[in-house]
Order: structure tokens, then sequence, then C-alpha cells
């Protein structure tokens, strides 16, 4: 056939709803050839049914002097004339490419969406199929009264792709074949119309290209700023379908898929709900995103030690992003051809870049020391960058402040931690506390493991047994009340950090597998948001691990296993207390980079607790506070609750703690833990 007249549809504009004009009057054009066949003549059609002399004028001022299947050739092949000349996208002609239809077959098909545009083509479909109520044509009657489409394929096997594709579905499936009824679903039908629709929020989001920065734009490291660069081309050239950006939550993960889709050109459809990866809603994702040019995007996440299901999304040709957590592997019909990157947490270079952006240069001389001291997510920091310059420019400082910053880390999304563990109070220094010079000498130690965490990797890069890692585990074991926990809060204070002790309550559970879901949820947002977790008499969940004899047993060894492997792979500060050292399995002493050891005070050390402890109004005469604290052997937890105790019976008397209340709330303490007081009367 020769090359036809591009002066058809010349006055057509480049646009979505254009181009459905043009195959909804193409679909009409060969529907009324059908319809005539059926009738005897067109005359005889229009008779019965009026409405199709109007539309047979509108298209007679293009078509005039050609039969109905003269017109409807002409029609199709200046339709894949005009689709030539036009780059933007058109949703209609990716679903025909997606489901490999002929310009004559995707008209044919959408004879079953006409109702959608024109309530009279009810009427019609009903008079001419004789079933009262049948509005929309049947597919027997689609096999009979139009002219097949294509001589190769049978019809039905059109519509079989068009369903497996999610862009028709099926109202009667349990009625026989022949009576199956077809309808375009009201979002699919939208978006071929106009190349929009209205997205549920609840199930998915629209986002268009626009909304993203560009890849150049993104704060990252050298090395995955390369790899980041290099994946629109993985997910073009070289036939990758899907792309997982693997890494902690907040971290810049669904942003970088967004700036991969603005550079494809396409926006981003971000899937809300994809828990259950065999629902629906991906076969509606993966339509809306061929038809609104789109790259789907989710969050998938698995129960620890299972892998994470990358559904198999159709059509085929659409790409996938996927975020999930930086541990797990992949499972699912596109894991094998998964582009993955790994975005880690930033470093000191990227966190400061992040801070400058986001705090629009207020941190100015703390830059460097808020940048090194809080090593969280870069969506956190962009979070905390806005709160704390908020704050300072309500304070009326000039900047940002280092107490800001501490203040702005609060205000981010903590539920999830705090369901499962207690903020703790941490403020002062070592200088509070009053211990052995080994004891304080290890802490020391721990505070400088912990300021040099990141350093330290680099300082090693190379040794026999490789970097380690960023995480610092530290046991402090001692008897009840000698200072574990308050050193602990020090700690905290001396790192400007917050601090969280887990609640057992909450993250121990009776169903199987249910504990390691909550630990793994702790760690995960320990590190995220950079605070100190704390595991007082962390003994209850680090035992020895025994024989199996019970299925109990079994699980209770899963569980000590499941803690080893996340404490050692946990990029954050564990601290971790302890009364009895013996109880605890040896696999995690062996993981421990520090352990200070907390003693019962000597005679000096509890006579200086006495004296911090004490009220300043105290009137206690200092010869018998030696001689309390030489001949009473208490730790600081009982010194602390008998000097609690002796101000209260001061309360009842004047207000001053005097010697005589001191050895009633000494020999208190002795009566408490079912010893004699050596005290003399």
């Amino acid at each position: 056939m020769p090359e036809p007249e591009p002066s058809l549809f010349a006055d057509f504009a480049a646009h979505p709803e254009e181009h459905f004009r043009l195959c909804f009057f193409g679909s009409i054009l060969q529907l009324m050839e059908g319809v005539a066949a059926a009738a005897g003549s067109f005359e005889c059609a229009v008779e019965k049914f009026p409405f199709l002399a109007g539309y047979n004028n509108q298209l007679a001022e293009r078509l005039s002097g050609l039969s109905l299947g003269e017109a409807v050739e002409r029609w199709c092949a200046e339709l894949e004339f005009w689709e030539r000349g036009v780059s933007v996208h058109l949703p209609l002609r990716v679903l025909s490419q997606a489901a490999g239809l002929s310009h004559r077959e995707l008209l044919w098909m959408l004879t079953l969406g006409l109702i959608e545009e024109d309530g009279r083509f009810g009427l019609m479909f009903e008079t001419l199929q004789g079933t009262a109520g049948q509005r929309r044509p049947t597919l027997g009657f689609m096999l009979q009264c139009l002219p097949p489409p294509s001589k190769e394929e049978h019809p039905a096997e059109l519509v079989r792709r068009a369903t497996r594709i999610g862009v028709l579905t099926v109202l009667n499936a349990e009625a026989p074949r022949p009576e199956w009824i077809y309808r375009f679903p009201n979002f699919a039908w939208d978006a071929l119309r106009a190349g929009k629709c209205d997205v549920d929020p609840q199930r998915m989001r629209y986002r268009p290209p626009q909304d993203f920065v560009s890849l150049n734009e993104l704060v990252l490291p050298c090395s995955i700023k390369a790899q980041a660069e290099a994946l629109p081309s993985w997910l073009g050239e070289a036939g990758a379908r899907t792309v997982v950006v693997r890494g902690p939550r907040h971290n810049g993960r669904r942003t970088l898929l967004g700036a991969v889709a603005r550079a494809l050109g396409r926006g981003v459809l971000e899937i809300t709900q994809p828990e259950a990866s065999q629902s629906s809603i991906w076969t509606e994702a993966g339509l809306l995103a061929l038809l609104l040019d789109a790259m789907p995007v989710a969050e998938l996440t698995a129960p620890p030690g299972q892998p994470v299901h990358i559904p198999d999304l159709q059509p085929a040709s659409v790409c996938l992003g996927v975020a999930m957590r930086a541990e797990g592997g992949l499972a699912g019909a596109r894991a094998s051809d998964a582009v993955i990157l790994d975005l880690a947490l930033p470093g000191p270079p990227e966190r400061e870049q992040l801070w400058q952006r986001d705090g629009q240069g207020s941190a100015g001389p703390h830059l460097r020391a808020i940048a090194n001291g809080f090593r969280l997510a870069s969506g956190n920091i962009s979070r905390a960058a806005r709160f704390a310059r908020t704050k300072a420019g309500l304070a009326g400082g000039s900047g940002i402040e280092l107490a800001d910053v501490l203040e702005a880390t609060h205000a981010l999304d903590r539920q999830g931690l705090d369901l499962l563990a207690q903020r703790l109070p941490g403020s002062g220094d070592l200088s509070r506390l009053c211990a052995g010079a080994r004891t304080l000498a290890e802490l020391e130690h721990l505070i400088r493991r912990c300021r040099h965490r990141e350093a330290l990797p680099e300082a090693l890069d190379g040794a026999p047994a490789g970097r380690p890692g960023c995480g610092v585990r530290a046991l402090l074991t001692g008897p009840s009340g000698t200072g574990k926990t308050l050193a602990a809060r020090l700690l905290a204070g001396t790192l400007q950090k917050d601090l969280y002790r887990l609640d057992l309550s909450s993250v121990v559970n009776k169903y199987i597998g249910e504990t390691e879901k909550n630990l793994h949820r702790l760690f995960e947002c320990a590190e995220e948001l950079d605070v100190i977790l704390l595991l007082d008499e962390g003994d209850a969940l680090l035992t020895k691990r025994t024989d199996v004899n019970t299925a109990n047993d079994r699980y209770a060894n899963l569980e000590t296993n499941f803690l080893l492997q996340r404490m050692e792979s946990f990029q954050g500060i564990l601290l971790i207390t302890t009364n009895t050292r013996e109880r605890i399995d040896t696999a995690f002493e062996r993981r421990m980079d520090v352990v200070v050891e907390f003693g019962v005070p000597s005679a000096e050390e509890r006579w200086e607790l006495w004296r911090r402890h004490l009220p300043a109004t105290a009137a206690v005469e200092d010869p018998r506070l030696a001689e309390v604290a030489a001949e009473c052997e208490l730790t600081g937890g009982q010194i602390h609750n008998a000097v609690v105790y002796a101000t209260l019976l001061a309360l009842d008397n004047g207000g001053v703690v005097t010697s005589e209340y001191v050895d009633a709330a000494v020999r208190r303490e002795y009566r408490k833990r079912g010893g004699v007081c050596p005290l003399r009367s």
C-alpha cells in the first residue's frame, strides 16, 4: 500500500488525548463495519441505531469516497504514520507494544470500552446480543459481529494477553467462555484517555520526574556515585529490569531510585502497601507504570533470615525499583537479573556536605564537629538540620549549636525505638563516677573507641583480619550496685548521644520468630538514629546455648544464634551490663570490643561515694562518716539508697541529715540483705 498523505491527521496535536481520539474513532469505524455486515447494510444499521449517523458524518469529512473496509485500512495506515512523528509518551501506543497488538487489533480491543465514553453503545450491544441488561459486549459477540483483527491469531488470544497485564478484567469468569464480559478498569481507561489518572493514595502515589533531584545532585561517596550514575544504562541498554538499593531506612534509598527514574525520563509510582507480594496491587502497579511512563518503587521487607520476594511485575518491560534493608537475599522471578546497589550510611565527608546544604550554612564553626559526632542517615540529617536551623533562629542564635542538633534528633521518627526501649537521661562525664583506676582506664578506652569508630577501619585497612566495622560492643560486668548503669549514662553524656535501655517485656515474645523480629527492629532503629543501646541485665538474652533436648531448647538456641549474628553486624554503640558474667555464652564475650569490670568499692571509694551522695546541708561528723565508709562494705547503689532513706528521715525532723539518720539508714541496708551491721552503737 502506498505511503499515505500526511494531511489526514495533521490537525491533531502530539498529545495522549488526541491519540486516544484517533483510536476511539478508529474503533467506532471498525465497529460500524461489523454492525453494517450484521444488519445487511450500513443504512439498515443507521436506521436501527440512529446515533451512528453522527459519528459517520464526522468520519466522512476525512474518508469520503471510501467503503467501510477501505476506510478502516486507511485509518490504521494514517494512524501509524501520525505516531511515527510523535515523540511524547502515548499510553495507547506503549500498551499495544507491550501486548503485541497491531493497530487493527488495538482498535478491536477498544470496542470493549466504547460504553465508557458513550452510553448509547450499551443500548446497541444489548439489542444486538438479544439479552436484556447486557450492555457490554461478550466475547462471543465480539467474535461473531466484528471482523477478525488478525488472520494469523485467534482474537481470544489478544484478549488473554490484555488480561494478563491487567488492562482488561473478566467480570463473570464463572460463566462459559463465549459469555465472558470484559471491561477496562477505571484507572486504566482514564490513563489511556488522558495520560493521567487519579491514584488511590492508600495504595500508590504518582510523582513526576521534576519532583526528584538529578543523579549528579546526590551526596554520595565517589564509588557509590559512579555506580548510581551507571544505573540508567544498566536498566536500558544492558536489559536489566530491576534495581535494588539496599541500606538503612531514611538513608535516601527511594531518593536515589527517584533520581534514576528521572534520568530515564520517567516519573515514580510509589507503592505504599507492598506487603502482599501476590496481591492485585502489583498487577495494577505494573499497568499504571506502563501507561503513566513511570517506574514503580516499593520498600520490601522480610522476616530476619528470609529473602525478600520480588514480584513478577507485568508487563516485563516495566523497570522496578526496590528499597530493602542492608542484609538479606532476594527471591522471585526478577531476582536473577536485578542490579544491586549497597547504600551505606554517609561517612563524615558526606555528612558535612549534607549539614552544609540542609542547614543552609548555619552550622558555621560547628560543622565539622556536628558531622563527626552524629552518624545519622541522610534523610535524618535533612530533617534534623531543618529543625535545628529553625530552633536556633527562634532562639536568636547566629547558627546551629551542638545542643540544637541533639534536641533536633529527638524530633526524628523514634516511634519504633520507643516501643521497644526506654530513653534514659544521660549527662555529665566520668568525673562523677567513683571507680577503681583500672575501671576508669577501660572506660576512657571505650570512649576513645566510640569517638574513633569511623576512623579506625580506615587506619586498619589492609590488616590480615580485614577492616573492622563501625560498631562498638562493650560488656560492663560486676556486682549489682557498682555503677554499671550510671557509667552507661555518663558515657552517653560524654559522647553527647541519647541512651536507650532495652525493654525486655516489649522484645521477648512467646511466639516463634517474634523475638528475633523485635530485636532486629531495635538494632535497626538504633543504627539509623545513632543512639547508644543498653542491654541492662544482658545475661537474660545472652545465656549459654544448651544441648537440644526439647523444642524449647532448639528455639532458645536459635534466638541466641540470631543475637550473635546481629550483634556482629551492628554498626552502632552497644553496651551490655551483667551481674553474672559466667552465665553469658563465651561466643558473646569474644565479640566484645571492650570489657569493663566493676568491683566492690574500696574504703576510700566508699568515702568519696558518701561525700558525693550526701546533701550539701548534711551535718554528719567526719569521724563517723569515715567509720561508716571503713566498716560498712556497701556498693554505690546501696549507699545511694541509704542516703535517700536518711534524707527522708531528716525531712520529718527539720530537714538536716545527721549521723543518727545515716546510722539508721546503713542498718536498714544490712537488714534488707539479711546481714549484720558492723557499726557500733
